[in-house]
This record gives C-alpha cells, structure tokens and sequence, in this order.
C-alpha cells in the first residue's frame, strides 16, 4: 500500500525522566505494529511527544526504529520544532537514518501567518528529500490551515499528504470533496482524532493516523480494514467496542492515555513527560476495563 494510505499507528516514545529514549520498550511497541500488519508507523507524532525531546534524542528514537523495524513498515517521522532550521535539520537527520517519509507540524510560540507556514514547509520539504505529509493540528499547534494553503503546500516539491482534524459537525465527505477539487490527484488525504477514524474511514479518506494503533494495533487494523470495505455493521460493532476508550481519550487526552495503557497491558511503566501528569491513579480502573472490552473483539 502507498505511503500514507491505511492505518498508520502511532506508537509512544519510552523515555526516563531526562528524556533518554528507552530501546528495548520501544522496538516492543514497533513490533506490535509490524506483526499486526499496520501500513506504517507514525514514529515521533504527537503520541509519541515529539515537541519534549532534543534533536540528539529524537536521533536515537529515528535509528533505533529504522534498524530494529529493517524495512518491514514504512516509517514516518514527525519533525516539528519552532524554528525552521531547527526542523529542517531534523527532516535531514529522519533522510539520513533511513525514514521514509515526513510528518511536519507548524509549532510556534508567537502566532505564525499563512506566509510563514508556506515558506516554513518549502524550506523542510526541500532539506527533506522524502514524502511529507502536512500535520493540521489545531489543538496542539493553535494554527488553522485554511483549505487554500493546504492547496498551495500541496503544490510544493515532496509535499505528498495532509493529516486532517475530525471536522466540524463530521462532514467528512464534503471536506474530502473540497480538498479532492483543490489538490493533485496522487495528493493524500487522512485524519487523526480517533473517535472519528469510523465515519472518516467509511466516507473514503486515504489514512486513518490513529493514537491507539501504537499500543492495540489488531483491533485497530481490523476497524480499518472494515471501513475501507465499507462494510457498515462490522465497522460499527468494533468502533462500539472502542468506546469506551475513546470516552477516556476526550476526557484525558490520549497522551496520557496511552501511557497508562502501556502500563496496564504490561509493555512498560512510563510516565508522561512532565508538566504533563499522568491519568489519576483512580482511573485505572477504567483503562483496564477499556482494554478487556478490545479485548472480548473477535477479529
């Protein structure tokens, strides 16, 4: 399957409290991903707390998954940072070692202007050298791109794909219609925000950038393949199966979701990155009770 088409998993980034990348947890979470049969893997994404880590760490996170994964699932690495040379280096350093593709967020701290963003792309999508797929993120990053920018960053060298927020009031297809009509045809289309991944999966986008493919990568595979079948009553009895965990995504955040889940499906005890806290203590209960209703899924 093409570079940023089906299910792209999201996996965390296990790291001590200095931010030091922990090997071994993470090629355990790779290979959940691998032997599932998820299309890549979506290395140093927001899941993966790309914005807390240094160049020379988020280095060692890129190597380590390139060997370890050995060409098996194409890899794709997240090279947001507030400046652009700062980014650019890190979309050389992703070339180098081996990536196969890009993820590039417009983070900032003051406000950034459309012109900015532009040339901000133009400038990591040539150093670059790979496919790279636009990161609309609007809940972390606080910048909207606007369908028209999206058109003309499509329109630049390597700049291959957008990976959408859910839309306002799931008008998934109409979206899709519009971005379709403003953007070459090889150009792809996907979305994160995983609650939503059902209904953007049935109106035909290309991905589905899922949190919770990177720790449950089976059930999440076996939503996707559903959906893209367009098979209506299997999509809908494995997305009820999630809700559960997509109620403790929108209350928590999945950041901090997926750490306690790690935890409880006994991959690694790792804590968030502080200042982020990890989900109270009292809450386990329900991770737990989230993982064993996926769990009772027969796929």
């Amino acid at each position: 399957m093409a570079l940023f088409h089906g299910l792209s998993a999201f996996p965390l980034t296990p790291a001590d409290t200095n931010g030091s990348v922990q090997d071994g947890l993470l090629t355990r979470f790779l290979d959940r991903i691998v032997e599932a049969g998820a299309d890549s893997i979506g290395l140093l994404g927001s899941t993966g707390g790309y914005a807390y880590f240094t160049r020379e760490q988020r280095m060692r996170a890129v190597c380590v998954a390139v060997n370890h994964v050995d060409g098996r699932v194409p890899i794709v690495v997240g090279v947001g940072a507030l400046r652009t040379d700062v980014a650019v280096a890190l979309a050389e350093d992703a070339y180098e070692a081996g990536a196969d593709g890009l993820l590039l967020a417009p983070m900032s701290y003051a406000p950034l202007t459309e012109e900015e963003v532009f040339q901000h792309f133009a400038a990591v999508a040539a150093a670059g050298r790979l496919p790279l797929c636009i990161y609309n993120n609007p809940s972390t990053t606080r910048f909207i791109f606007s369908e028209a920018l999206i058109a003309r960053l499509a329109e630049l060298p390597n700049v291959e794909a957008v990976k959408m927020p859910l839309p306002e009031n799931d008008d998934f297809a109409g979206e899709l219609a519009r971005l379709r009509d403003i953007t070459p045809k090889h150009f792809a289309i996907g979305y994160s925000g995983d609650w939503g991944a059902s209904n953007a999966l049935l109106a035909g986008c290309d991905a589905w950038y899922s949190v919770v493919a990177g720790l449950l990568p089976k059930p999440a595979l076996a939503l996707t393949r559903a959906a893209q079948a367009g098979n209506l009553a299997e999509t809908n009895r494995i997305n009820t199966a999630f809700q559960p965990l997509w109620a403790l995504f929108k209350q928590f955040g999945s950041f901090r979701v997926m750490h306690a889940m790690a935890d409880v499906l006994n991959l690694g005890s790792i804590l968030p990155p502080r200042p982020v806290l990890p989900v109270p203590s009292n809450e386990r209960v329900r991770v737990e009770a989230a993982i064993d209703r996926l769990a009772q899924l027969d796929t």
